[in-house]
């Protein structure tokens, strides 16, 4: 089983080649409008590096989000594109479910992690799992204050991280419960990958017509300069 998998939920992308779960290439570039002009290169890359062609595919796999509208728009399109052409599965893959999945492996079972992607002000896009990766709270974008998981933080460690960790450790580092990881956590298509072998073998695919990207919120664009000047 191979699989392709793609992630533009935040600024930059990610691309992996799996075969029956094992990587097999990746690559990961973290640069300004990185999604958009060297997404299809990397795509090309990392089969190749694989040793094999795109038609060889058993399935495309993208990171639905949350994250940034525009690059979910991205990811979601060239991967159905993908699809289209080569007569293809989606699978999709949430992608604070695989952010957690790079951590959980680092600490004891009864911790929570709890990836955080910014949402500008004091809002970001969170979920919390456990150390087996169930779904402790479900994925939902959230005002920070300094109440915010206090219910968990009573009882059990929460590990913080990704691009709006630094909100949330602002008002909760004073907690003995909360923990704050010193390296930068970015959403990546090697975890994306690895979980999308399990809905591969339970045959869960999206519906090509119909899939859209897991927003959580409606895009709101600025108002333009020339709008604003003739008011």
């Amino acid at each position: 089983m191979r699989l392709l998998s793609i992630d533009t939920s935040t600024r930059g992308c990610s691309v992996a080649v799996h075969e029956n779960g094992v990587l097999l290439a990746g690559y990961d570039l973290y640069t300004d409008k990185s999604s958009s002009a060297m997404l299809t290169t990397l795509m090309k890359n990392a089969v190749e590096h694989a040793g094999f062609a795109l038609h060889d595919l058993d399935a495309v796999v993208v990171a639905k989000g949350p994250g940034s509208y525009t690059g979910l728009r991205v990811g979601a399109s060239t991967a159905k594109g993908l699809c289209y052409a080569l007569d293809k599965p989606l699978i999709a893959i949430n992608t604070l479910e695989a952010m957690a999945h790079q951590v959980i492996p680092f600490f004891s079972g009864e911790t929570l992690f709890c990836p955080m992607i910014d949402a500008r002000r004091m809002e970001v896009y969170a979920a919390v799992f456990s150390s087996d990766g169930s779904v402790v709270q479900e994925t939902k974008a959230i005002i920070m204050d300094e109440h915010s998981f206090g219910d968990l933080l009573k009882d059990r460690r929460v590990v913080f991280f990704g691009d709006g960790a630094a909100k949330c450790k602002a008002l909760l580092a004073d907690d003995s419960n909360a923990i704050f990881l010193n390296e930068e956590i970015r959403p990546s298509a090697r975890t994306v990958g690895s979980l999308a072998f399990k809905s591969f073998t339970e045959n869960n695919f999206e519906d090509l017509a119909t899939f859209e990207p897991y927003y959580l919120k409606d895009f709101m664009s600025p108002p333009s300069r020339k709008a604003a000047l003739t008011v």
